[in-house]
């Protein structure tokens, strides 16, 4: 990601957000730093390439680092906080 940022100047974070923007999905960034605000808002004047797109794309390991999505147990507790 760092790699990818250098070769736009541009920042991870708005790395992320804009392979969030060009795949269609809406983003909600927050920050209360005057400085990440602009950073966020510095994402409209680039865009990724179809390789690097499918380089970050490929960083994705189908798990979650908080909770398993397929456990059973996980589910249950999770459409019991929902009714």
């Amino acid at each position: 990601m760092q790699k990818i940022g250098k070769k736009y100047n541009k920042t991870v974070g708005q790395v992320v957000l804009r392979w969030l923007i060009q795949r269609n999905i809406v983003v909600l960034a927050k920050s209360v730093h005057e400085e990440r605000i602009r950073e966020n808002f510095d994402v409209f004047d680039f865009n990724l390439s179809e390789e690097d797109m499918d380089l970050i794309k490929g960083l994705d390991k189908k798990e979650s680092a908080l909770f398993d999505h397929n456990d059973p147990v996980f589910v249950e507790r999770l459409t019991g906080w929902l009714i």
